[in-house]
C-alpha cells in the first residue's frame, strides 16, 4: 500500500477518533503542512469549540503571518496603525499592504485621517487552538525507514513546535509490534493502524464498509511550545574521524507561537481532502471510491488506487472528460470531475463549524 493512501486513511481516522480515547473537543485535520524547514504528513489541530466557531467569522481562507500581525493586534478604537501594531522585523510598507488585505476581507476596519492610516478591529481574533499534533505516516516501517525517520523526529522533539509527535504505521498483528524495536526517540508516540479489513485497491462491495482502527502502543511525551526551541541545522556525518560540531539555532516561544498559529490557519483552510487540488479529477478515468468511511482516489484505467504523483497530466492513461460531460446541468455545472471536487469541498466545510455551506 502506498504511503499516500495510508496517509489519507490516517487523516480520516483522526478526524473521527482523535485523540485516542475520549474526545473533549473538535479537531481540524490536514496533511503535508509545516514550516520552511520541516513538513509533517498529518497535522491534527485540537480546537476550543467556542473559539473555532468564532474563527469562522474571519472566513474559510487562512490568515497568513502578515494578516495575523494585523488582525490579532488591531485595537478596539481607531488608532494610527504604527501605534496599534507591534514593531515588525520588516518594512512598515508591507504592514500597510497587509492592512489593505485584511480590510478587503472585513477582518479589520481601515480609514485615512490627516494622511494617516488608522485601523480598528471588527471583532477580536479568538484563541481557538488548544494543541497542535504532528503525525508521520510510515505504513511499512522497516529498519531502513526508521533510520531515515529518526533525524526528522529528533528535529521535531528538539524544536518543540508541536505539542506531541507521533508515528503511525500499519499493524503486523504480532504480539510485539516491530516498530517498538526500532531506534526511535522515546518522546515520540506510536500508533498502529489496522486497515486490513478495508479494501486496498478494488471497489467496495459492502453497503457500510468497515472503518480502520488505530491503537496506541507507545504514548508520547508532551512537549512544551512555551519553551525556547532548538532547530538543528547540520549534524556531524559520523565516523571515527568526524569531530565536527552540530550547527543549531534557537527559536523563541513568541516565534513558535506565531508559526503554530500559521500552521493551524493553513490546516483550517486546506483540510486533508485538498489532495484533489493536485490531481486530475477532470480525467474520465478518475473516481472517488469508498474505502472504510473515506473517499479515496481510484483509477479505472489502472484498476487500483493511484497516488497524487501518478495522477497528473503526464500520466499515459490520462483522458480528458468529453465536452458533453461538462455541459450537463442548467446552468452549466461541469462534469463528474467538478462534481467530485464539490463533494470533497462540502465534506471539508463540515469539519469547520460555523462556516456557511
Amino acid at each position: 500500500m502506498s504511503e499516500f493512501r495510508f496517509e489519507l486513511r490516517v487523516c480520516r481516522w483522526a478526524e473521527r477518533a482523535w485523540p485516542p480515547g475520549e474526545r473533549d473537543g473538535p479537531v481540524v485535520v490536514a496533511r503535508q503542512l509545516g514550516s520552511t524547514h520541516r513538513r509533517w504528513d498529518t497535522v491534527v489541530v485540537e480546537c476550543d469549540p467556542e473559539g473555532l466557531r468564532a474563527r469562522a467569522a474571519f472566513g474559510p481562507a487562512a490568515l497568513d503571518s502578515d494578516l495575523l500581525h494585523v488582525v490579532r493586534d488591531a485595537p478596539a478604537e481607531w488608532t494610527w496603525y504604527r501605534d496599534a501594531l507591534p514593531e515588525p522585523d520588516y518594512p512598515w510598507r508591507y504592514v500597510r499592504e497587509a492592512i489593505d488585505r485584511a480590510a478587503d476581507r472585513d477582518a479589520v476596519q481601515r480609514r485615512t485621517r490627516s494622511n494617516r492610516v488608522e485601523i480598528r478591529r471588527v471583532r477580536p481574533y479568538p484563541d481557538w487552538v488548544r494543541r497542535v499534533v504532528a503525525v508521520e505516516n510510515k505504513p511499512d516501517l522497516d529498519a531502513a525507514a526508521a533510520r531515515d525517520l529518526r533525524p526528522q523526529l529528533e528535529y521535531d522533539v528538539a524544536l518543540g513546535l508541536a505539542d506531541e509527535v507521533w508515528v503511525a504505521t500499519r499493524t503486523t498483528a504480532e504480539r510485539v509490534e516491530p516498530v517498538l524495536l526500532e531506534d526511535l526517540p522515546v518522546e515520540t508516540g506510536v500508533l498502529v493502524v489496522d486497515d486490513r479489513s478495508v479494501s486496498g485497491d478494488g471497489p467496495t462491495t459492502d453497503a457500510r464498509p468497515p472503518r480502520p482502527t488505530a491503537d496506541v502502543v507507545w504514548h508520547p511525551r508532551t512537549l512544551d511550545p512555551d519553551e525556547t526551541g532548538t532547530r538543528v541545522l547540520e549534524r556531524p556525518d559520523g565516523g571515527t574521524r568526524d569531530r565536527s560540531a552540530a550547527r543549531f539555532e534557537y527559536l523563541s516561544p513568541a516565534a513558535k507561537d506565531e508559526r503554530r498559529l500559521v500552521i493551524a490557519e493553513r490546516a483550517y483552510e486546506r483540510g486533508w481532502r485538498s489532495y484533489v487540488e493536485t490531481m486530475r479529477p477532470d480525467c474520465r478515468q478518475f473516481r472517488l471510491r469508498g474505502e472504510g468511511t473515506a473517499l479515496l482516489p481510484y483509477c479505472e484505467a489502472k484498476c487500483r488506487g493511484q497516488t497524487a504523483a501518478e495522477c497528473a497530466g503526464s500520466c499515459p492513461q490520462f483522458e480528458p472528460e468529453p465536452p458533453a460531460w461538462r455541459a450537463r446541468g442548467a446552468p452549466v455545472e461541469g462534469g463528474p470531475g467538478v462534481a467530485q471536487r464539490r463533494l470533497l469541498e462540502r465534506r471539508r466545510r463540515r469539519r469547520r463549524p460555523g462556516v456557511e455551506e
